[in-house]
């Protein structure tokens, strides 16, 4: 069984994922808006592995003998003004959320819960995966630019990208 004070973490950190994925979404409607399909595919993938992530907290919980509760959140911002301000805004997004992720580590460790340390290993390292992503794709837009073939051939780039999510 997980402490409350555990418990109360874990739960809010389902919340956030799922925020998580309505940003992504926001962003991805942006850049349908635009006729970016690539970023917007980049981005759909990005929400789905958002929502996978959240699922893994939920069966967590579960598995742990406890209860997961799904809470609102609020709506995530929709109104964006440029490509750069997008990877910015999400590169800014998943740094918080590694903050949140070690904050829930140090609960883990505080408490001595070798469970939940050995299960939220993969998420401090899947959060660097993530940062150093938005980071270069962030790097990327600032050197091409937002118009011109450039953000084409990254938009073309970013259209491959697909979910797959690990084997348990």
């Amino acid at each position: 069984m997980l402490s409350e004070k555990l418990l109360g973490k874990l739960n809010e950190q389902i919340t956030h994922e799922y925020f998580s994925a309505h940003y992504y979404l926001a962003m991805a409607a942006y850049f349908k808006k635009e006729d970016l399909d690539g970023f917007a595919n980049f981005f759909l993938v990005q929400a789905e592995e958002e929502r996978f992530h959240a699922m893994k907290f939920f069966e967590f919980i579960n598995d742990q003998g406890n209860e997961a509760i799904i809470s609102g959140f609020k709506n995530p911002k929709r109104d964006f003004n440029s490509t750069e301000e997008i990877f910015e805004l999400a590169l800014e997004h998943e740094k918080l959320v590694s903050s949140l992720i070690n904050e829930l580590m140090n609960v883990a460790q505080e408490e001595k819960h070798y469970p939940s340390i050995s299960f939220l290993q993969w998420f401090v390292d899947e959060q660097v995966e993530e940062e150093a992503s938005m980071g270069k794709l962030l790097s990327q837009v600032k050197r091409v630019g937002e118009k011109g073939h450039g953000i084409l051939m990254l938009d073309r780039e970013l259209a491959s990208r697909t979910f797959t999510p690990e084997a348990e």
